[in-house]
């Protein structure tokens, strides 16, 4: 009996030790199958994560951030204790025992799905295993994914430290709100840096792991409060947190971003603008676009706040000035539907989804309203973060529309949603009513630079970022018109013509394949043999097309490739009044080597790029110091900085062109609208019936331009509009402030040359001595004299029985006529080909 019991227990236990052997096996078997085919665990040693590119004012402040996966990455022993421990605590409390998987925790989750026939199915995943899956394998949930899982977080802890692998979980683990890491969440969630979040709010951002979705702080609040409450009495229960700690923890309301109880990070930041975008791409094009979203760039952007704040408010000033005077109401083209209009709670939440621009400050800001009553004499408002109570109260008068044609009920209607914004006294900025504001259908741009080293200090792309994204300032394709005049003197001058040079301004035909082209003056008029300085300040056509056809337009383009206006220019006659498409930020670049003497700058919107290493891989400036590392280097004695930028035209040319196109500021095309209190010089530009209107000048430091036409070319202002009246005041305004920062003095006098006193409208040489309106000192090259009696044609010949001045106006049949207004005004004859170039005006 006993050998058959002991049989009976011997056959069991061979039983069992077989079986366990075959499990064994069969585990073993299962776990070498599925270890066959994984990724290498190894990519983890160089891991790189996504990272948000951010840029940096001059001022060393953050202005906007880009990201794919809004990351901030923290390295192990930036991530404070109490944050480690949190995490720990929620989801793997044996972290630093076991060997990448937690076998009880494994079978307790078997066991749970036995029992519940799989409908309970418990992840059991520890913290190396979570990073397996997050950084090799699928979220799906299958034995086999959990198996790989397994010998994937094995491998894992063999072949890091438990630190490293709780790195990068911490910076890898999705947290909710599109933040990925524990840094990046802090921010999300409380707008601080980890170092300044106490336990429960350490806590809070270790429950969201488990759904992030399910514990909103605001929608999810009880839920969370529950998870979060957990996790701390886990962290208490680990010693994590004493018992003062805790209780004062547990007792937190929880307190968030979402919910109102800190600012967002994001509204601390700048509105983004055509600046930042424009940086956006040209670095996406260099670096590549994936690259630059994640790969935690630092980039320093050139941009000076206070100058991109008053170039955007020059722009404005002049957009709205010509829209308002239009008289014409369009509004933002959204209304709200007509049941939220007598609920405040609704119609306050469907005006704060409208789709309308909040980035416009002209005065005041422009807020977003919508429109709950119109009367004869004034109407009612919903104002966005204006109360009912509010002693500003919510109607507009209607002394504020009288720009506008009609009244109340001709342009506005109950839903409307529009702009508005405060209108204040001068004297003491008390609020006096609410006035109604509109997106201008007009567009432009402004731009602003150094000239000495190319850093964009300014650029507004159009009226609003928000409203239109299009960057007129480096993406819209123009017609500089008359601007481009400058370049075709330029090759004038370095060809041997001076400032005292006779050019014919008379008519002048040219047969093309589309018929007989007769460009004109703006004025109409001729004026005969003129110095090309009176050509160049009065913006003359003619004159410009003969001195074109002299030089030869091969060499004008060559020129305009030179100073980088274009890539390659047609050499034909009307581009020499420019026709052919630019943009502002390549004419303003231009223009800066104008102003410099003669110097290649390459403009640029960043002064420098560092990698997520704080390795520099872009610096603009790369002039050479050639002391800056001399210890005995005198006390207060600057390095002396060497420059060596690349002449892209003489010097003397440089500054013969400046001179004339400081007569253009002075008694030219933009006298009476430019008037600074530094030496300043530009050109206007008008292209045929005021399609574009340009305005470009500088300083001895700044070079700004400005242009202004409608998107989808049109005349404007019945092509009445002109560079100077309409650009030139935005770069008054503009430069006025700028002069004080920056400052100005006169432009340098290279040497080799001498200065010649001659009669700015005949050429003639003058006394030494003499003065008057009409005379000029031109500087000339030593050796080079004005030749006298010369004037050039072009090869165009002028006839003796040319029509000069007033007689001109009779013979092209102009006529006047008095106009809306009551004003008195000359137009020319109907128009034709002959008469309608695509060249500039003036």
């Amino acid at each position: 009996m006993i050998r058959f019991v002991l049989a009976i227990f011997g056959g069991i236990f061979t039983f069992l030790t077989l079986a366990l052997a075959v499990i064994a096996l069969s585990i073993g078997a299962i776990f070498w199958i599925y270890g066959q085919d994984l990724p290498s665990h190894d990519a983890l040693q160089s891991y790189r994560p996504e990272m948000i590119s951010r840029i940096y004012s001059s001022e060393g402040r953050i202005i906007d951030e880009f990201a794919r996966e809004r990351r901030l990455y923290a390295p192990a022993d930036e991530i404070p204790e109490l944050v480690k421990h949190a995490f720990i605590s929620a989801e793997d409390k044996n972290f630093y025992t076991h060997a990448g998987y937690d076998v009880r925790g494994i079978g307790a989750a078997v066991v749970e799905a036995v029992r519940t026939r799989g409908q309970t199915l418990r992840g059991a995943s520890t913290i190396p295993q979570q990073v397996a899956k997050n950084m090799f394998l699928s979220g799906d949930r299958k034995i086999e994914r959990k198996v790989k899982e397994v010998i994937l977080a094995s491998r894992l802890v063999d072949s890091m430290s438990k630190d490293k692998i709780l790195e990068i979980y911490l910076n890898e683990i999705f947290l909710g709100q599109n933040s990925y890491g524990v840094a990046a969440a802090a921010q999300t969630y409380f707008n601080k840096p980890l170092d300044q979040i106490d336990a429960a709010e350490a806590a809070i951002l270790a429950s969201m792991p488990k759904a992030p979705s399910d514990y909103h702080p605001v929608r999810e609040y009880d839920r969370l409060l529950e998870r979060r409450n957990y996790v701390l009495q886990e962290m208490h229960q680990n010693g994590y947190l004493s018992d003062d700690e805790y209780n004062v923890a547990f007792a937190e309301p929880i307190r968030s971003v979402q919910g109102g109880d800190f600012p967002a990070f994001r509204q601390t930041l700048p509105p983004r603008d055509y600046f930042t975008d424009e940086i956006r791409r040209q670095l996406s094009h260099d670096f590549g676009e994936e690259e630059f979203f994640t790969g935690g760039y630092a980039i320093r952007a050139t941009i000076d706040p206070e100058m991109q704040a008053l170039a955007a408010t020059a722009l404005r000033h002049r957009l709205e000035w010509f829209d308002r005077n239009l008289g014409s109401w369009r509004g933002t083209g959204v209304t709200l539907p007509a049941e939220t209009l007598d609920d405040e709670t609704a119609w306050r939440e469907a005006l704060r989804s409208a789709p309308v621009p909040r980035d416009i400050t002209l005065e005041h800001k422009w807020v977003p309203a919508v429109v709950l009553g119109v009367a004869d004499q004034s109407l009612t408002l919903g104002i966005e973060g204006v109360t009912s109570d509010d002693v500003r109260g919510n109607s507009v008068p209607r002394a504020d529309i009288q720009w506008l044609r009609g009244d109340f009920h001709d342009n506005f209607t109950k839903g409307d949603v529009i702009l508005v914004r405060e209108v204040t006294g001068d004297s003491d900025g008390a609020f006096l009513n609410w006035s109604v504001r509109q997106v201008p259908e007009v567009e432009g741009a402004f731009m602003a630079m150094d000239v000495n080293n190319g850093r964009v200090i300014a650029m507004q792309g159009g009226f609003s970022y928000q409203h239109s994204v299009f960057n007129r300032a480096t993406q819209a394709q123009r017609q500089p018109g008359s601007s481009f005049k400058p370049f075709v003197y330029a090759s004038a001058l370095d060809s041997g013509y001076t400032p005292a040079t006779i050019v014919v301004d008379a008519p002048i035909e040219i047969d093309t394949p589309d018929g007989v082209w007769r460009p004109k003056n703006s004025s109409n008029k001729y004026y005969g043999p003129t110095p090309l300085r009176t050509g160049i300040e009065q913006s003359r056509n003619l004159m410009t097309i003969r001195l074109a056809r002299e030089v030869g337009m091969d060499v004008v383009a060559e020129y305009a490739e030179r100073f980088g206006v274009y890539d390659d220019m047609g050499p034909y006659l009307a581009n020499a009044l420019g026709s052919e498409e630019t943009t502002l930020f390549k004419m303003v670049s231009a223009y800066a080597m104008f102003a410099n003497g003669g110097e290649r700058v390459e403009p640029t919107l960043v002064d420098r790029v560092q990698d997520r290493n704080g390795r520099t891989v872009y610096r603009h400036d790369d002039r050479i110091c050639a002391d800056c590392y001399d210890g005995n280097l005198p006390r207060g004695e600057s390095p002396i900085i060497v420059s060596n930028r690349q002449r892209v035209m003489n010097a003397i040319t440089a500054y013969q062109l400046t001179s004339m196109m400081q007569g253009v500021v002075q008694r030219g095309t933009a006298s009476g609208v430019v008037n600074l209190p530094v030496p300043t010089a530009g050109k206007t530009g008008t292209t045929n019936d005021a399609r574009d209107a340009w305005f470009v000048g500088f300083t001895s430091n700044i070079v700004a331009g400005c242009y202004i036409g409608y998107d989808n070319p049109r005349p404007m202002m019945g092509g009445r509009g002109y560079g100077g009246t309409l650009c030139g005041p935005a770069f008054q305004e503009f430069m006025t402030q700028a002069v004080k920062k920056f400052g100005g003095g006169d432009f340098d006098l290279p040497p080799g040359g001498h200065f010649i006193k001659i009669d700015r409208f005949t050429g003639a040489r003058l006394p030494d001595d003499a003065s008057g309106a009409n005379v000029v000192a031109e500087y000339f090259r030593d050796g080079e004299e004005p030749i006298f009696g010369v004037s050039f044609d072009g090869g165009f010949a002028m006839g003796s029985n040319l029509p000069l001045y007033e007689e001109a106006a009779q013979a092209q049949g102009q006529t006047q006529v008095t106009t809306s207004t009551g004003e008195t005004t000359t137009i020319g004859p109907r128009a034709d080909f002959g008469t309608l170039s695509s060249g500039g005006l003036y």
